[in-house]
This record gives structure tokens, sequence and C-alpha cells, in this order.
């Protein structure tokens, strides 16, 4: 988180003492805050107590998704466009790579907590589909 927020402030810095590239920061600004807004409301809802609900599923899957697809999909393109365009200056490039990168790392650790709550949902529904088939087939709830 630290390394994202040092290059988009030093991005912005970049554009405004070269009076250009204004463009790429802004694009890379806006793609990488607009997941920001379901990353509050997953705080919120944690706060309140809410977030084990279907609305904190729908949250996280959201902001996975919009994760997914602004930063990693349409950040590739913005980043391609960027590198063979003769205009950005060495630098504008490398640091579009390093931001790119760091959506990267973000994007593994996502999909990693997205994999581990999706598998506890699954066996938690297994195991409760069990106990219920149990439960209609002899009509006792097996203990041990």
């Amino acid at each position: 988180m630290l390394a994202h927020h040092t290059l988009s402030i030093l991005g912005i810095i970049m554009a405004l003492v070269l009076g250009e590239s204004g463009t790429e920061v802004n694009a890379v600004l806006f793609g990488s805050e607009i997941t920001n807004p379901l990353l509050q409301m997953r705080w919120f809802l944690r706060e309140t107590g809410h977030y084990h609900s279907f609305t904190g599923d729908v949250v996280d899957f959201l902001f996975a998704a919009l994760f997914t697809g602004v930063r990693i999909g349409v950040g590739a393109h913005l980043l391609f466009c960027e590198m063979v365009s003769p205009k950005p200056k060495w630098f504008v490039k490398v640091g579009g790579v390093a931001m790119y990168a760091v959506s990267w790392c973000f994007m593994v650790s996502i999909w990693r907590f997205a994999w581990r709550k999706s598998s506890k949902k699954y066996h938690t529904w297994r195991s409760r589909r069990s106990e219920e088939r149990q439960v209609k087939h002899n009509g006792l709830l097996k203990t041990h």
C-alpha cells in the first residue's frame, strides 16, 4: 500500500513539474481509486458487524471483479499504449510498469483471500448439507 501511494504521489509531482503525462497519471489514479468505495464499504460492514452476510459477499465479489477488470484488464491495455507510444519519457514508462506491478501484487493477495473465503464457505455448506441428509435419512442427528 505504501508503494502504491508513494508512486501515485511521485507521478502527480512529475506531471506537475514536467507539465506533461497528466493524462496517463490521471488514468492510473482513476483506475487505482475506482475500487476504493467498495474497500471502504467492506470496512463499514466489518465495523457494524454486517460483513459476514450476503451483503459482505456481494461487496467482496464486486471488489475483486472491479479490481481485476479495471486495474489488471484495462490497466494492461493502458500500459501497452503507453509503452508503444514515443511521447512519454522513459521514467514515465518505468512508473507505469511499477504501478502495474503493484496492482499485480494486490491482485495476488486479493485472489488468495477470495479463494480462502470461498473454500471456507464451500466446506461449511457441504458440512451442513451432509448433516441435513443424515437427519432426513434416520431422523436423528449423529453426534460424536
